[in-house]
């Protein structure tokens, strides 16, 4: 067990590190955009829009065959070499790509006339659609490297395109003034560095050769993920484009940002999930398989729970610190929007069955009845509550979803999750977060921050320790890393002492 976590610990830590630190740059550009004024709450109304389109043409793009090479790379469905997969997949997705986006291209017009107010935005949508349709092959060499255990290198060319992106950012929005533009302009140029750098990892699997079983095997498995990818997707952008109705321009910004806040939750989020399914595919075919995904499951939930509570508790500070007084209208989106994203986790570690038991076509039964819950609710609260509703009914979708995804996967794959240690971890969560709440007084917004997640990680991890939460064998482990820790730290003492 203690290799389980070891290795999908060092998996989440490859992989979230490039991605953490470019989160935090991102978000301290969204500051001096904000600060010094380039980018305003219509500008943020604009780019959420688009961004919620990119979110489900990005899905389209890809037919759902991702998830089918990953699922095929080591058991072809035809028997067939590597080559003649990935040549099938490749061929087939340019084509289709090629047909779709040039639809897509021609009706930029009409369908930016009907989201926003004038012109303003356009380039930046048409820009964000040709950046979709360059980059729409690029998962085979990610996904080559998570396959072939070369995390040190997927990490650090995820790590280099988010820098390069966020380095042009600046170059095209505050030196050029291009706005919103500027930012998918920056994209464009990343993508095409990028292109012939992950060229060796794809060249040598393309063949010109095209296998109808190969691709009929791959869609049977893709196909049903792509409602499925799109429903995922528009829990969030669908959210959103239904906002639109119902607000102006302005407001759209005040919630994008805050929901910007609310995501931070995805720091661990999207480097766990690039990290968890390799790991569970390999760790399926142990015996004690099942006891291991609990597990994961209790510490998932765990460290989504306490990443919850400090948002909970800073929310309002970190609107003041990092934006200004006029998104104050977010701060109840922020705590509402990060639970839904929790929310979002926990169905990545309890869905796990329907991929183990390529039980696919299920998937979309979840979704669809996330979106009709997450798009019935907006109807209603929306209209009243605008910001707020949309937060709520953001939170009603994934909920849902994760509700019915459990229950589907128990139904083919039942594992025994630890429901004691689960409560005792959402009960510590939510006394920690009122405890940052009410503990700490009025400050300033810098030192609130700080202050509130401090008492929020003490008493969170207090509350389980004094509950029993954790297990001999798991209080045996920390001491063991406390002991490494110090020794590490008195180490650097020593050597001063005998200098």
């Amino acid at each position: 067990m203690r290799a389980s976590v070891g290795h999908l610990s060092k998996g989440v830590a490859i992989y979230g590190a490039g991605d953490a630190a470019t989160q935090v740059v991102r978000i301290l550009l969204t500051v001096v955009y904000v600060k010094y004024g380039f980018l305003g709450t219509r500008d943020y109304g604009g780019l959420g829009l688009i961004l919620s389109i990119e979110m489900i043409v990005k899905v389209i793009s890809r037919w759902g065959l991702d998830g089918a090479f990953m699922r095929y790379y080591h058991d072809r469905p035809a028997g067939g070499p590597l080559e003649r997969l990935t040549s099938t997949i490749v061929w087939f997705t340019l084509t289709a790509d090629v047909i779709v986006f040039a639809a897509l291209a021609a009706m930029s017009g009409w369908l930016g006339g009907k989201l926003f107010d004038d012109s303003l935005y356009m380039p930046a949508l048409r820009l964000m659609l040709l950046n979709t349709l360059l980059i729409s092959l690029t998962y085979i060499p990610f996904h080559l490297m998570r396959l072939r255990n070369q995390a040190a290198t997927y990490s650090g060319l995820v790590f280099a395109r988010s820098i390069g992106t966020v380095a042009l950012q600046p170059i095209f929005v505050m030196w050029l003034g291009w706005g919103v533009t500027g930012l998918f302009a920056a994209d464009l140029v990343v993508t095409i560095v990028l292109l012939p750098v992950l060229w060796p990892w794809l060249r040598p699997l393309i063949r010109r050769t095209f296998a109808t079983d190969e691709l009929r095997a791959v869609l049977r498995f893709g196909l049903p993920r792509l409602p499925h990818g799109m429903a995922q997707q528009a829990l969030d952008a669908g959210n959103k484009l239904l906002l639109r109705r119902y607000v102006p321009l302005d407001l759209q910004g005040v919630y994008q940002n805050g929901t910007t806040l609310g995501a931070g939750v995805r720091f661990f989020t999207s480097s766990f999930e690039t990290a968890w399914a390799p790991f569970y595919y390999a760790t399926a075919k142990q015996p004690d398989a099942k006891t291991v995904f609990a597990k994961m499951a209790t510490y998932g939930v765990a460290a989504l729970t306490l990443i919850v509570a400090v948002t909970i508790a800073v929310a309002r500070d970190a609107i003041l610190l990092f934006l200004k007084p006029e998104y104050l209208a977010a701060v109840p989106v922020v705590p509402i929007f990060a639970v839904g994203i929790a929310m979002q986790g926990v169905y990545l570690l309890t869905s796990i069955g329907l991929n183990l038991t390529k039980r696919t076509e299920l998937y979309p039964v979840a979704t669809f009845a996330a979106l009709a819950v997450g798009l019935g609710s907006g109807l209603v609260l929306m209209p009243r509550f605008e910001i707020t509703g949309a937060a709520v009914a953001f939170l009603a979708s994934t909920m849902t979803q994760t509700a019915v995804a459990f229950v589907l996967s128990r139904s083919q794959y039942p594992i025994a999750y630890e429901v004691g240690r689960l409560l005792r971890i959402v009960v510590a969560g939510g006394v920690a977060s009122l405890a940052g709440l009410w503990l700490v007084p009025e400050v300033p917004p810098f030192v609130a921050v700080i202050a509130r997640t401090l008492v929020v990680a003490l008493v969170f991890g207090s509350l389980l320790w004094v509950t029993g939460f954790f297990r001999k064998t798991e209080r045996a482990y920390l001491a063991e890393i406390i002991d490494k820790l110090r020794r590490r730290s008195a180490a650097p003492l020593r050597d001063a002492n005998v200098e």
